[in-house]
């Protein structure tokens, strides 16, 4: 986590080498203090392992992060004052005397704390990777294939059938067959019940084994609990022999012995896909492939992997697909519980008040089984009255949630196994209000302007490596995918409460985000260290724009909720801008905020501002002062001032709703990436659009479509990189040409379109085409299928106003999806013989 938070404070240094012109010595002071912050880097990765379970490096780690927080704040403060004060010669000139001044105090911090480490015990990084604390976090998920007396299973019957099939039915290769899932939903009771299951038994015989990996995985030891489990008693002695075998004679020994025969071994809570490669040990040459340690012979063998990793699952063997297991429904869920806490008494014998308890505190278990199981088994316990069961829900938070409670234990273990870059992306969820459906696209913003994201070479952009952060996050399970596109994108994403939790208990151990709960907002909400990064505010956003927070002018990241303020909200946000001169990060969204003041200009670092579904009807022209803007999300602007077109650094300006006719120069906006909300005659205006070719990936237009068909198409035609183009107009869209934009793959049409273009008109790569509003009178399907790599098709509401659709044998030959939804018309389609031969989606 703290090599996570010097790559932060290490990229600000490079953005001040790059934009400020030094004097009197102080850039070379600000290189020496980078080369130290990159020198810390790799070793604070290994010793990010460890603070977990270590209370000496735990503490040493956090004096580095101090140090890098200072660091930062040292410059973040001096860039300030240089931009704010420039026309002031004596006091640049002091200011940058004085920050020489303070980076050669930091220098000397370091080497204290570096000569600390020895002082306070801190071991070398290195060797065994857990030590008797992080063994104990380990014990409690230790598991065995026995099913303890009393054990409880529900909502996995169907799950169970689905396993034991796979297991002893199918092709006789040997398969690896992976169950995934978050920490606590059940993973380990289901695989106990298959491993144990009468026909998987008689299937397998005696060679079966069960073996727990864990995080820290030891081949050797596992590979000696295997051949422990699957030698006869008879064959003992040779056992013993083999403790002396090192882990490549033991990985022989083991190969040896299943060889020819059908195994079942069961690999139960494996981490990583290091951890698999090693264990079978599969060769850095073949990734995937079978390994040399487990046969594959043709014996209708089987290998069952527990993982929180659906990567793994998928790498261990990609010709099966992974069994991911789902948090429980709420019937269920109240099934388990009543198996709990009533155990063999009948719920209905119990008042319907002490029942009503019951369900109001399984629905605050969200469908996680061991929250459930912990809770009923704490309710059986005591007594079942009004009383007690109303003390347990009023604290539910603390049974269940605690630092030393089962739940947060497993989830702990998914946390503390995280690479440092994921860790802030993770804790960087918990800004986001409880149950609250997160859109993907300003997620990955957020985590580009807070520097969260690394770059990966010179080709691959920042915002796909963003996408991979979240697309880990979610195969790890530590991140719901809530909605996907048709080419299977994540859309939005949500967190578990429980997770969310662990999240914001981390993220305050670092001093990285304080999250203000809706339950506090009658209080004033307040930063519990003036350390903190990060703030959300759900409720009370005018209290907290108060001088009780003036110390906190550290702050990296605002986020709000909705609120209404007094003035029009122009009082708070001022004082906003005037204390927290260093934030990242301005999200308003949902604020009745009608002005933004001036001081807005004065945010040089701000990367991210987000002002949608405001009562905002213009921006000052203090807004050209936002030099480091990366991202300006609005949706209810009248009037765009062309100071915007200022911000060079700008990559998504989202400006939907703005009515106005004057031009907007966006075509002096080299590197944008996403632009939304220009109108159609803006857009032909532009006096080079070509200029946005290098960047431009996706475009909106909107509007009266008072243009030639053809303007617009040579204009489209020189955005080389243009990937996805949104066209919504309010009147008739004339024909158009597009089979210049050669490499558009997405286009959405809305709007009266009184005929399709030809099919060879069409852009040469587009994958997928949805139309809306269209009214077309002929059928498009004679059109439509013969485009040749249309793989998604929507025609929604009035899209066709025809009565009948007819598609032709053996077309659409590469559809995967398509969606038909509000015709007005009883329309029928007819599909022939041959057609559509991938169609794997079909809504009509």
């Amino acid at each position: 986590m703290t090599e996570a938070l010097v790559h932060v404070a290490t990229f600000a240094l490079t953005k001040v080498l790059q934009e400020v012109n030094f004097l009197c010595g102080v850039p070379e002071k600000v290189k020496e203090l980078q080369r130290d912050l990159c020198a810390m880097k790799s070793f604070l990765e290994e010793a990010g392992k460890k603070e977990e379970e270590d209370a000496r490096v735990r503490n040493w780690v956090s004096e580095i992060r101090e140090y890098a927080y200072e660091a930062e704040d040292i410059i973040d403060k001096f860039i300030i004052r240089e931009y704010l004060k420039g026309c002031f010669i004596r006091i640049r000139l002091k200011n940058r005397h004085s920050v020489g001044k303070k980076i050669e105090g930091l220098q000397s911090r370091l080497n204290a704390i570096s000569r600390r480490r020895e002082f306070l015990g801190v071991p070398n990084i290195g060797g065994e990777r857990t030590n008797s604390s992080g063994r104990n976090l380990q014990n409690a998920r230790q598991s065995s294939p026995h099913i303890e007396e009393g054990h409880v299973t529900v909502g996995l019957e169907g799950k169970e059938k689905q396993l034991v099939k796979q297991l002893i039915k199918g092709v006789r290769e040997r398969r690896v067959i992976s169950v995934v899932g978050l920490g606590g939903i059940g993973k380990t009771t289901l695989a106990k019940k298959v491993y144990n299951h009468k026909e998987v038994v008689e299937y397998f015989g005696r060679l079966r084994a069960w073996v727990y990996v864990s995080r820290d995985c030891k081949p050797r030891d596992i590979y000696q609990k295997i051949l422990e489990e699957v030698y006869t008693p008879a064959a003992q002695e040779e056992a013993e022999k083999m403790k002396t075998f090192d882990e490549e004679q033991l990985g022989n020994c083991l190969r040896n012995k299943l060889e020819g025969k059908k195994y079942l071994v069961v690999l139960d809570d494996v981490w990583t896909r290091e951890d698999w490669n090693c264990l079978a040990k599969v060769s850095i040459h073949e990734p995937g492939s079978a390994g040399r340690v487990f046969p594959v012979g043709k014996n209708g063998s089987r290998l069952l992997v527990t993982t929180r990793d659906e990567n793994l699952a998928k790498l261990a063997d990609a010709r099966v697909t992974p069994l991911k297991l789902e948090f429980l429904a709420p019937e269920d869920s109240w099934d388990l519980f009543c198996r709990k806490a009533f155990l063999d008494a009948d719920p209905s014998a119990f008042t319907t008040p002490l029942l009503e308890l019951g369900e109001k505190m399984v629905k605050k278990c969200k469908g996680l089984p061991l929250a459930i199981v912990v809770l009923g088994g704490l309710l059986s316990r005591i007594d079942k009255s009004l009383t007690e069961w109303g003390k347990v829900l009023g604290k539910m938070d603390a049974y269940l949630t605690g630092s030393d409670q089962p739940v947060m234990v497993i989830l702990n273990l998914s946390y503390v196994t995280l690479p440092s870059h994921l860790k802030l992306c993770f804790l960087h969820l918990c800004l986001f209000p409880e149950d609250h459906v997160i859109s993907t696209r300003k997620l990955l913003s957020l985590w580009l302007a807070q520097g969260f994201v690394q770059k990966q070479g010179n080709t691959q952009r920042m915002k796909d490596t963003a996408n991979e952060y979240l697309n880990q996050l979610i195969s790890r399970n530590l991140v719901q995918a809530v909605r996907l596109s048709v080419n299977k994108r994540v859309m939005e994403c949500r967190v578990h409460d429980f997770v969310r939790k662990l999240a914001i208990e981390k993220a305050k151990e670092e001093n990285f985000i304080s999250a203000d709960s809706p339950s506090t907002s009658t209080a004033a909400p307040c930063l519990c260290s003036t350390k903190f990064r990060w703030q959300s505010i759900y409720s009370g956003f005018d209290r907290y724009a108060s001088m009780e927070h003036s110390s906190s002018s550290c702050l990296g990241s605002l986020h709000s909720s909705k609120a209404v303020l007094p003035d029009g909200g122009i009082s708070s946000v001022r004082f906003i801008c005037q204390i927290f001169k260093r934030l990242r990060v301005l999200d308003l969204e949902g604020l009745q905020i009608k002005k933004l003041p001036k001081k807005i200009g004065e945010l040089i670092f701000l990367r991210y501002l987000g002002l949608r579904n405001t009562s905002l009807k213009t921006l000052p022209s203090s807004i050209k002062g936002l030099l480091s803007l990366q991202t300006l999300d609005t949706n209810n602007l009248e009037r765009v001032p062309k100071e915007i077109c200022s911000i060079k650094n700008l990559r998504d300006l989202c400006i939907e709703g703005q009515n106005e006719s004057k031009l907007i120069r966006v075509d002096k906006l080299n590197n944008l990436q996403y632009l939304s909300g220009i109108r159609f005659d803006q857009w032909t205006r532009l006096n080079n659009p070509s200029k946005l070719s290098t960047c431009l990936e996706k475009l909106k237009l909107q509007g009266r479509f008072k243009i030639k068909g053809v303007d617009l198409s040579n204009s489209i035609s020189k955005l080389r990189n243009l990937r996805s183009l949104y066209l919504e107009a309010s009147d008739d869209i004339p024909q158009l040409v597009m089979n210049t934009w050669e490499r558009l793959s997405k286009l959405d049409i809305k709007g009266p379109m009184p005929k399709l273009p030809e099919a060879s008109q069409f852009p040469p790569c587009l994958m997928q085409l949805t139309l809306e509003e269209t009214k077309l009178e002929d059928d498009p399907m004679p059109t439509l299928e013969q485009l040749p790599q249309l793989s998604t098709l929507r025609l929604r509401g009035n899209s066709y106003i025809g009565d009948e659709m007819r598609v032709s044998p053996e077309r659409f030959i590469k559809l995967n999806v398509l969606q038909i939804s509000e015709l007005t018309q009883s329309t029928k389609l007819n599909i022939a013989s041959g057609a559509m031969p991938w169609l794997t989606e079909f809504q009509f």
